[in-house]
């Protein structure tokens, strides 16, 4: 017989299908007195009983009453022990989530994207075969290395314990703790780069469509047909330092690849309204700056090609890219380019009302007509701001 009996309900159950009101963001009330221990011996519970406390009654709170109010953390099945302890089937790999982060991705992308992404993903047999997933899992190990990302400076068993929040305190049915720093790394080998990358690419869809709504901070180009602004510039991003790092990215500054860190080179592509990064590809530091970032260039062209529209004009710094890059560019959006003076252009329109001049700019057999809005001044070779074809008047600092 249960040693704690329950009164009869009086109002109809909230929860339905095993969901807490409100996501779970609600508070639980609860009389003090009514919670009890589950022991069928009546003793009280101690810390090593890894039990709950249950509501001993369902008597209506009235005013001035000692009330608990507790945060929901987890809705899992019950597993009873013969002593009465009540135990939570399942682990936190089951139920962590990224919080808000994670909320907005589903609000744009749909639910459950990243356990979809994990069912997808094929764990390479080498390093787990992913049969049991009461310590780690695939979702779950998904949400840590993109929470590792926010926590740089934590170690990956940290960012667990982080991830699994609360859920750490409940009393599962079979005790849990945080995988080893080994567990770890192989779990990340045998998921490998791929659900990473998918969700990478989910993230930016869904970021691109957020910002085809667009209000009155928008940035836009343009009057009679506003183009939305874009802007590309290259970065160094530093790494962890191990040979693993340094053999695929190197670093630069030094001939002897001698530096601190080993570094990524990346390629930003920023909407310029909201400063929200829609794609970025990345490779080796690479000892030539302007070539790296040229085939940079090219890998955005081919990776992200929904970004490179006639609806978007795209802001570009004095790197040149030269011209048969250029053209493929016009050929699918346009560019407003900050070029170096030394960079020859060959002047074929008379000066137009507001300054500006159509020149050509030639290169690797390839002639890309410009419209030259903005010439520097001073120094002996003053850089030029131009326009390439397909695009209208812009205005550059």
């Amino acid at each position: 017989m249960s040693s704690y009996p329950a009164g009869s309900r009086s109002v109809s159950s909230i929860a339905g299908d095993g969901e807490v009101p409100g996501g779970g963001s609600l508070m639980v009330a609860v009389r003090l007195g009514d919670l009890v221990s589950p022991l069928r011996n009546g003793r009280p519970l101690l810390e090593g009983d890894r039990s709950a406390l249950v509501i001993g009654g369902t008597g209506k709170i009235r005013a001035g009453e000692a009330v608990v109010f507790l945060k929901v953390v987890a809705v899992a099945p019950a597993q009873v022990r013969r002593d009465g302890r009540v135990q939570a089937q399942g682990s936190p790999c089951g139920h962590a989530t990224l919080g808000p982060l994670e909320e907005w991705l589903e609000e744009k992308a749909g639910p459950g994207v990243i356990g979809q992404v994990a069912e997808r993903a094929v764990l390479r047999p080498e390093f787990v075969k992913g049969e049991r997933e009461r310590l780690l899992a695939r979702a779950f190990m998904i949400r840590v290395l993109v929470l590792m990302t926010l926590l740089p400076d934590a170690g990956i068993r940290d960012v667990i314990i982080a991830l699994a929040g609360d859920l750490a305190g409940v009393p599962w049915a079979r005790p849990w703790a945080a995988a080893s720093e080994r567990a770890c790394g192989d779990w990340r080998n045998a998921l490998g780069p791929e659900p990473l990358e998918e969700l990478r690419d989910i993230v930016l869809r869904a970021s691109w469509a957020e910002h085809q709504d667009r209000d009155w901070r928008a940035v836009n180009i343009g009057r009679e047909r506003p183009l939305k602004a874009g802007s590309i510039d290259g970065t160094l991003i530093r790494v962890p330092d191990t040979p693993a790092n340094r053999a695929t990215f190197g670093s630069v500054g030094t001939g002897d690849d001698s530096a601190p860190f080993p570094q990524v080179r990346a390629l930003p592509l920023n909407d310029v309204s909201t400063r929200a990064l829609l794609g970025m590809p990345h490779g080796p530091a690479g000892t030539d700056k302007a070539a790296a970032e040229q085939k940079l260039l090219d890998a955005a062209m081919r990776e992200h090609p929904r970004l490179f529209t006639q609806d978007r004009l795209w802001l570009m710094d004095r790197n040149y890219h030269g011209a048969a890059r250029i053209a493929r560019l016009i050929a699918r959006t346009h560019v407003l380019i900050r070029l170096k003076g030394d960079i020859p252009l060959k002047q074929v329109s008379e000066i137009l009302p507001d300054g500006s001049y159509l020149a050509e700019l030639s290169g690797d057999g390839v002639t890309v007509t410009v419209r030259v809005i903005e010439s520097g001044k001073g120094g002996s070779s003053p850089d030029k701001v131009a326009t390439a074809q397909h695009c209208r008047m812009g205005r550059a600092r």
